[in-house]
């Protein structure tokens, strides 16, 4: 009787992976932002394949950071997908030698460039430059190999991530 009640309840789903999950967050977003977001993570991935890719569903927006390690303070740079725009945010942004003034942001730690016109911002050589640079000034150099992607924290309460919700 129980095989019997197991085979009518459909079969046993999966446990989202953390890639998964990232792709889900992303798909909340408007199509063309998302396709930014998704374009740049990919780029990023090839770039710096050893990176641990850290997710932050956050209340503002989504991050997704790309460090030496799982540890928050290894952060390089990262993606933020709001509902209108992505932006690449470099952790090293301030002390970032920036001769075409691209980067935008006063604080002290963190600099960042909208990507209003796609990822193809991020093969740009002023852009290629400032990711150099970060990469350089990072604590420890990226690892090689394949770095995990791991869900760091999903906020309860978000604002919308569509323009229309």
């Amino acid at each position: 009787m129980a095989k019997a009640r197991a085979k009518a309840a459909g079969p046993a789903r999966k446990p989202a992976t953390p890639a998964r999950q990232l792709e889900a967050f992303i798909a909340r977003f408007e199509p063309a932002v998302a396709k930014v977001a998704r374009d740049a993570v990919a780029k990023l991935r090839k770039r710096l394949p050893g990176a641990s890719v850290l997710v932050y569903d956050n209340y503002n927006a989504l991050a997704i950071a790309f460090a030496c390690s799982e540890a928050p303070g290894d952060i390089v740079l990262s993606i933020a997908v709001y509902p209108r725009h992505a932006s690449l945010f470099l952790m090293a942004g301030p002390a970032l030698h920036d001769p075409d003034g691209l980067l935008e942001g006063s604080g002290t730690r963190v600099r960042h460039i909208k990507l209003l016109e796609g990822a193809r911002v991020l093969d740009r050589p002023p852009v290629r430059a400032l990711l150099a640079q970060a990469l350089e000034l990072a604590k420890r150099p990226m690892p090689r190999g394949k770095g995990a992607v791991v869900i760091r924290s999903v906020s309860k309460r978000q604002r919308p991530r569509r323009l229309d919700g």
